[in-house]
């Protein structure tokens, strides 16, 4: 069915998009996957061509595009191209830029802005910590008040950037007998003596990620770094949350829709018992139901986005895309894989690539448990 969330604007933008993966990402795919990290010079192509900032007001040097749309059509252009380019970009742009423009002061606008739009300044966010996993508000990393400095100490896990980032937003607990209502936000920049990062981390898939541990030992900080108000720090991040969730939701599922594009196609040319094996009654039937589970998925996202954009996205009805989304592209790959048969399972394939990169939606922005934790809450349970 024809999708109409988009206007000729939009579709625009797409292929501008598009046009810049084929000359800046796509040539150098295979290195970038090597080195586990996106380097410095694609980032700074990025902001050259208004990738970065489209949240970003234009005194701060950024697209001040105003519709959530732009930003689902940039995650659905990099989530085709590869998984992780998509989880890398759109943490800074997509989930670490809202913090920025919407809770900072002036003098860190001014600060930091310009540097997020330009690629000059890589960011991340620190939530997740060793041994908490989605349960943001028992986070341990601490910040203490020591004259006119905070002293931030603890650890960050699973950080995406978190190996390159220059600018950290950083989760600590301000007054730990509020529990929840104790938890500051601080922009932290690398730079600062006592901040460490651990390795890349090894991961199953989503090898171009760059994906670190980050260690603060009395990292040492001011009230100009303090992003947001003191002690609404999981407020501000529940906050966020949704939109963080709906890009989830996006890029999960234009993965899949671009993995089961390329096995159709697959399943045309590849012949088996002298014919083409799309055309096995078993093969017809599943790549059937494969496109029907995407193009119905994609009716309920094209709608969330239409919420967002209207200010009214729940943050349930985010956890259902959320949760929904991750298990529809990881049943629809690993079918997809199974298509391919032996080749399916060899990572020069594509499709083997996409099926190891794909678990991780149902784990990471909160695990599906967990969403449906929030949705089962909302009914009343």
């Amino acid at each position: 069915m024809k999708r109409t969330v988009y206007s000729d604007d939009h579709e625009a933008y797409r292929d501008s998009v598009r046009q810049f993966l084929v000359r800046h990402f796509e040539p150098r795919a295979d290195d970038v996957r090597a080195d586990k990290a996106l380097p410095r010079d694609f980032w700074l192509e990025a902001g050259k061509h208004d990738l970065l900032g489209l949240e970003v007001p234009a005194e701060y040097t950024g697209a001040d595009a105003g519709d959530y749309r732009f930003n689902a059509v940039l995650i659905e252009e990099l989530a085709k191209a590869n998984a992780a380019l998509a989880s890398s970009v759109s943490i800074h742009c997509d989930v670490v830029a809202p913090y920025l423009v919407r809770l900072t002061t002036d003098a860190q606008k001014k600060r930091w802005l310009p540097g997020v739009c330009s690629g000059e300044i890589l960011t991340a966010i620190g939530m997740t910590e060793p041994g908490g996993g989605s349960d943001l508000a028992a986070l341990k990393t601490t910040a203490v008040r020591d004259g006119d400095h905070w002293a931030l100490s603890g650890a960050k896990t699973f950080i995406t950037n978190g190996y390159s980032a220059d600018l950290v937003v950083i989760a600590a607990r301000t007054s730990p007998e509020k529990k929840a209502k104790g938890i500051t936000l601080f922009g932290v920049e690398t730079s600062l003596p006592g901040f460490e990062r651990g390795r890349k981390l090894d991961k199953v898939g989503q090898d171009e990620a760059d994906t670190a541990e980050l260690f603060l030992d009395n990292v040492r900080v001011t009230d100009a770094d303090v992003i947001g108000e003191l002690d609404r720090g999981f407020i501000h991040m529940m906050s966020f949350l949704p939109q963080e969730r709906l890009g989830c939701a996006v890029a999960n599922l234009a993965h899949a829709a671009q993995i089961l594009v390329e096995t159709i196609e697959y399943c045309r040319e590849r012949k088996a018992f002298g014919q083409s094996i799309g055309t096995f009654q078993h093969n017809k039937f599943l790549i059937a139901d494969l496109v029907t589970q995407i193009e119905v998925t994609q009716a309920y996202v094209d709608r969330c986005v239409e919420a967002h954009v209207a200010g009214e996205l729940t943050s349930v009805d985010a956890a259902k895309a959320k949760w929904w989304t991750a298990d529809v592209q990881n049943r629809v790959i690993d079918h997809c894989v199974q298509l391919y048969g032996g080749y399916g399972y060899m990572n020069e394939y594509r499709v083997a690539r996409a099926w190891r990169d794909a678990r991780v939606t149902r784990i990471w922005a909160g695990s599906n448990e967990i969403m449906m934790e929030l949705i089962g809450r909302d009914l009343g349970f």
